[in-house]
């Protein structure tokens, strides 16, 4: 990953910790050599050629407002093979107004029953990807997202609904995807519904696996 250029933008909703996620994204993508510029502004996005230049953007920014002309731009950039990587709300939460956004990222956030504090299991899909590869299921104790989703994803883990009681138990058990990768034209796009404050990745050190596997693969080639 010698000589990658990284672009992650960083702000939106505080309750998600984008500056400590971005710093420790950052920080990963620094230890496998790449070069990383950290934005505290949507503004970054304003210059399509400019974008061109990022191996990787990776969105740490949960709800707000986006630019329309802001996402065409990084559409454009990826559809030409800069990659996409984010977690939790910071990618699948963010300009939920954006529809052409959530088109793109594979996925939207809807809600997470019960908030913060559910426990749950993660079960890794086996053989779905190299991302996974040597990974074991793993048990979370944080927020369960459900999503609603782009069928053309891939699913590389899952986990089981319902685990909080609510209106949404009436219907039958559905596994929603936890981690999955999609394609956006050239560019590869990588998701991980974990993350909802910095220190998940502490507790639980294969959603920091998934994380640096997931960037990794999202990278241009």
């Amino acid at each position: 990953m010698a000589n990658k250029k990284v672009l992650i933008f960083e702000g939106g909703w505080d309750g998600h910790e984008p500056q400590l996620v971005s710093a420790r994204f950052a920080r990963i993508m620094e230890a496998n050599g790449c070069e990383v510029t950290i934005s505290h502004t949507l503004e970054v996005l304003s210059e399509k050629e400019r974008l061109m230049e990022y191996d990787l953007i990776v969105p740490c920014w949960t709800m707000g407002q986006i630019n329309p002309e802001y996402t065409r731009s990084i559409m454009e950039a990826v559809a030409l093979g800069t990659g996409l990587a984010g977690c939790h709300g910071g990618m699948n939460d963010a300009f939920r107004n954006d529809t052409d956004w959530q088109f793109m990222t594979g996925a939207q956030w809807v809600s997470h029953p019960g908030c913060d504090g559910i426990h749950y299991r993660v079960n890794i899909c086996r053989g779905s990807s190299p991302i996974t590869e040597g990974l074991e299921d793993f048990d979370v104790c944080s927020e369960q997202y459900y999503l609603h989703i782009d069928p053309a994803i891939e699913v590389l883990a899952t986990t089981r609904f319902p685990v909080y009681e609510g209106c949404h138990t009436t219907n039958k058990p559905v596994d929603m995807p936890v981690a999955y990768t999609k394609f956006w034209g050239k560019g590869r796009i990588f998701y991980s519904s974990l993350g909802h404050h910095d220190d998940v990745f502490d507790k639980y050190p294969t959603a920091e696996t998934l994380m640096e596997r997931g960037m990794l693969w999202a990278c241009r080639r």
